[in-house]
């Protein structure tokens, strides 16, 4: 049997192997046939030679990727094992802080189709950025927006998505409006507590730096100076998805991101999102990004919650 040794350079490895070595525990389910033993910051794996061949070359990468994020997690680990390395040189080439949130949090492009689209938004006016939930399309849009206030590209960040839930009725909902409509806008405020602090938001939401409200506010305006995204708009009519799109102003970025496996409409009601697709496909100046399951950086589970549902609706 063979042995190899890698050691942890510059790495904690308290926060590499995870609470209770949950990080090391994953790693060994992907590989039942090595024996993996870790003492401190040196890994001894026993094995055949070109096994510990490819482990120690995916084992590289994840300790790449902690050097760059400060990070790894079940999913981090699964994409890794699984990806292609000419996925992780594309994302090494392109290594770019998008922001730097609350805490010293380090917000980057974590995939390259996510990295695609931070390039893909720097060369067009108006990006769509569609895929399955988890695959970081509104957080990295966020990431873009702030990123573009605080270095004064733009002079406000507008984010709306249609309050489809509530068939955009929400007069029999209790509250003044702003109650009514924080439920329906929390993921957008989610994503913004993480890369602003709280009192910094809560000043740009009063003086109108960052406005967060339903499509159908956005009615009659013309949207100059700013950076805006539609989210969810898979959940967008034809005359929403038109009304929204011609919006667009003087100095505007505009994205628009949505699951066109997740639409809540009406049945035999168009989804405004799978029509701008097919209609504004070949535009200049309009970039269209597809994100898939490679780009899931939620919990583990998330993908094959999404890989199931999948087999069950090409059956139907």
């Amino acid at each position: 049997m063979n042995e190899r040794t890698i050691e942890l350079t510059d790495i904690a490895p308290k926060e590499f192997w995870g609470t209770h070595d949950a990080h090391l525990d994953i790693i060994k389910k992907y590989y039942p046939r090595l024996k993996i033993v870790a003492r401190g910051s040196t890994l001894k794996v026993f094995g055949e030679k070109e096994e510990l061949d490819e482990f120690e070359k995916r084992f590289n990468r994840l300790m790449l990727h902690f050097t760059r994020y400060n990070t790894i997690d079940d999913n981090v680990i699964d994409r890794v094992i699984h990806s292609d390395s000419n996925d992780e040189k594309k994302i090494a080439v392109n290594d770019k802080i998008l922001v730097h949130g609350v805490g010293g949090k380090i917000i980057k492009a974590m995939t390259p189709n996510q990295q695609l689209l931070v390039e893909t938004m720097h060369k067009n006016d108006m990006v769509f950025a569609v895929g399955p939930a988890g695959t970081g399309k509104t957080y990295t849009g966020v990431a873009m927006a702030v990123k573009a206030l605080k270095e004064k590209q733009v002079k406000k960040i507008i984010l709306t998505r249609p309050a489809v839930e509530a068939g955009e009725n929400l007069g029999f909902l209790p509250g003044d409006m702003k109650e009514k409509l924080d439920p329906y806008m929390q993921p957008l405020y989610d994503s913004l507590r993480d890369m602003l602090p709280n009192e910094k938001l809560d000043d740009y939401v009063l003086k109108g730096i960052i406005q967060i409200a339903p499509l159908a506010f956005m009615r009659g305006r013309t949207l100059d100076n700013a950076f805006v995204i539609l989210d969810e708009a898979q959940n967008t009519t034809h005359s929403q998805m038109k009304m929204f799109l011609t919006r667009m102003g003087k100095n505007a970025k505009f994205m628009i991101t949505g699951d066109p496996g997740q639409v809540d409409l009406p049945r035999r009601t168009i989804s405004g999102l799978k029509e701008a697709l097919l209609v504004l496909k070949d535009i200049e100046g309009i970039g269209i990004i597809y994100l898939d399951d490679k780009d899931i950086v939620r919990h583990r589970l998330v993908k094959k919650v999404i890989d199931a549902y999948k087999q069950i609706e090409n059956t139907d």
